[in-house]
Order: C-alpha cells, then sequence, then structure tokens
C-alpha cells in the first residue's frame, strides 16, 4: 500500500492526530508553516498521494494584524495590507495545479478568519461548481495545539 499524506498549512497551530472520519487508515497530518512550505511539500509529494488538504488563512503577521483591525472591526479584508502570502495564495496555486489537468484533493479550511476562510472555501468551490464537481470545501474544526 502506497503512502498517502494529509497536508495541514497553518503558521502557529499544531493538529491533534486525525480521526478516521476524514480520510481512510490512519496518517499522520504533514505541517506545513508558510506558502512556500506548502508549495515545496505538496510539489514534492504529489497532488496524487495526498488525500486532504486543511488550510489556514492568515500566516504571518501582517495577516493577523488585518484578521484583527479589518475583519474583526469591519468584516472586510485588504489584502494591499498584508505582506506575506496568505492560505488565499496557496488556493490559488492549488487551484491553477488543477487546471494544469493535476489530480483534485479534497480541501477544507480550518481557519479562524471568517472572511478569509470564506474566500478560499468560495475560490475551491467556484473551480468544482463549474467542473460539475461536489462542491464540498468546508470550514471545519481540528484539535490542536498552539
Amino acid at each position: 500500500m502506497e503512502n498517502r499524506y494529509i497536508i495541514y498549512l497553518d503558521d502557529v497551530r499544531t493538529p491533534h492526530p486525525i480521526n478516521n472520519e476524514w480520510v481512510d487508515g490512519n496518517p499522520e497530518w504533514t505541517v506545513v508553516r508558510s506558502y512556500d512550505e506548502f508549495v515545496a511539500k505538496v510539489t514534492e509529494i504529489g497532488l496524487e498521494n495526498i488525500d486532504l488538504i486543511s488550510l489556514d488563512h492568515d500566516l504571518g503577521d501582517s495577516a493577523m494584524n488585518e484578521w484583527l483591525y479589518g475583519v474583526v472591526k469591519n468584516y472586510t479584508i485588504n489584502y494591499d495590507n498584508i505582506t506575506e502570502k496568505t492560505g488565499m495564495d496557496c488556493t490559488k496555486w492549488l487551484v491553477n495545479q488543477w487546471m494544469d489537468g493535476k489530480p483534485i484533493v479534497r480541501v477544507v479550511v480550518h481557519s479562524a478568519n471568517a472572511i478569509g476562510a470564506a474566500n478560499m472555501m468560495g475560490y475551491i468551490n467556484n473551480y468544482k461548481h463549474i467542473h460539475r464537481l461536489p462542491q464540498d470545501c468546508i470550514r471545519v474544526q481540528f484539535p490542536h495545539d498552539v
């Protein structure tokens, strides 16, 4: 049996072991902390070997600042105020991989940032809608440590 992977993108949280509700078998999370780590790890592993990807939106200080002073107060995100790449950048990269013919994998979002989470889910589900695939990207919570 080949190795299957589950990817967890988050700059600060570390997930607890996953239950079998989400994936077959009992794989361990592969944790990545940034856009660059995400792209490198997914490229190394190959989408054909990934069962699930869970995404966070805010991946650094300026994104957290925008969440605190934009999302929480105004329910908006101004991406011009964010200097590092976010989970949205990872989402766009992933969808571009699918558009290039790479395998489509299940993606969920665990971000506490409601606007960022909605942006990522909408982007993925819109791609899936256009291609007549189940729009199954949802917001979830996994137990984690900080």
